[in-house]
């Protein structure tokens, strides 16, 4: 029997795993990306213990790409009035006898590398320079137009296709998005001496900003700074010298433990604003449905972007096994039944999830000394109760990972 073909829309973090999963599953993936080639965007990203149990579940992955284990957590304050440590704690260090799995940075391009490469060892089709224009449905199959004229028919399509999904505005139209009043910019560069040891993820929180960082492999660290400022494009794309210079020339670029030194030592810099996007009721229709920041955008301040994107694409194929056990094309009716069963169990956590990033961005970046201090002084009776407020955060985070199941036929 043919294998089902199965449409993936977008090549980024999220579709290259479903990719594998579902290949693994006897199915015929096809990833589609619309950019040529990678881009080197110069960031990285948080790779947390239930992230890295979905990619756990594809043998060798977690060996194709290098990392920087976090085993500590650190909280500065640069504030005049108020400037020192807020407190530490080891609570990640345990995560990989609680989770199975450690909290890891990463850089993206190494991690994307990684999943391009498993994609090429296991079959997966990856077609560059495919940007989605449309769709068009029928009863067994969805055709799916792209913008270098060619066209692709299978199964059904995921959306993986990111913030400025054209899945998601192809089922749902066109929406409104809403600057949230926070930008945040973000680089690579070599680990400061000042923040060698311990490899920790450290916080710097100061008036109107906030900074967080952590290291990627054992000679480089990513950083990202959080400010309160007037609207800027949300755009990911590599900042001009000029932008890259006034962050140079900030008072970040002064503040002391290592923060500044981190914006002194990045030759290249992104920079974004922060939007917020109306929460989707249903993630489906008919044979297309969504999936990560297609279908749950999500600000960075909780770093589950993309741990969350794999939680999706787990609950979405162990759907598929339950109710389609023979792989076989099924009609948009039994899809459905799929599809709400998925969005069933993931809508209500990623939503929670959405709010409680919105909500982490909005604590960390306070403006005047008073408000500041307030800040601070809760930052500083949650480190000091020696992390079990920490503890209690990350286990609701990660509490699913405990449940996971191996792919049908697979050994890891």
């Amino acid at each position: 029997m043919t294998p089902t073909r199965i449409l993936i829309i977008g090549g980024g973090i999220a579709g290259p795993v479903l990719g594998l999963h579902l290949k693994l599953r006897g199915y015929e993936p096809v990833v589609y990306e619309r950019l040529h080639h990678f881009i080197d965007l110069g960031v990285g990203l948080l790779l947390q213990p239930n992230g890295l149990k979905i990619l756990s579940l594809i043998p060798g992955l977690l060996k194709s790409f290098d990392g920087g284990t976090v085993d500590s957590l650190i909280s500065h304050s640069t504030l005049p009035e108020d400037e020192g440590l807020l407190g530490r704690n080891d609570v990640p260090s345990v995560f990989s006898e609680q989770y199975g799995n450690p909290m890891l940075g990463v850089r993206r391009t190494t991690l994307h590398a990684g999943l391009i490469a498993a994609c090429e060892k296991y079959g997966v089709d990856v077609k560059w320079d495919h940007q989605c224009t449309g769709f068009e449905q029928h009863e067994h199959s969805v055709t799916v137009a792209f913008a270098n004229g060619k066209t692709a028919t299978g199964s059904f399509v995921v959306g993986c296709d990111g913030l400025h999904s054209a899945v998601r505005v192809g089922l749902f139209g066109k929406e409104t998005a809403s600057y949230t009043g926070l930008t945040q910019a973000g680089g690579v560069c070599l680990t400061p001496a000042s923040l060698s040891k311990p490899p920790a993820m450290v916080n710097f929180y100061g008036d109107n900003a906030h900074m967080i960082t952590y290291p990627i492999n054992d000679k480089e660290s990513s950083w990202a700074l959080t400010l309160r400022e007037d609207e800027h494009q949300e755009t990911w794309h590599a900042a001009s010298n000029d932008i890259l210079q006034k962050i140079k020339d900030s008072p970040q670029a002064k503040w002391p433990f290592g923060a500044g030194d981190l914006i002194k030592a990045t030759d290249k810099v992104v920079k974004y604003g922060l939007y917020d996007r109306p929460q989707l009721t249903s993630w489906y229709k008919g044979r297309v449905v969504l999936l990560g920041d297609a279908a749950h955008p999500t600000s960075p301040h909780l770093g589950q972007g993309a741990n969350q994107s794999w939680e999706d694409v787990y609950h979405l194929t162990a759907f598929l096994d339950k109710f389609n056990s023979n792989r076989e094309s099924l009609p948009t009716s039994d899809l459905a039944t799929i599809f709400k069963a998925y969005e069933g169990a993931r809508i209500e956590r990623t939503s929670l999830l959405v709010q409680k990033a919105r909500e982490q961005g909005n604590s960390r970046v306070v403006s005047g000394t008073s408000k500041c201090k307030e800040r601070n002084e809760g930052y500083r009776q949650i480190m000091k109760d020696g992390g079990h407020s920490q503890s209690a955060m990350f286990a609701a985070l990660y509490a699913d990972s405990l449940n996971v199941k191996p792919i049908p036929g697979v050994v890891t």
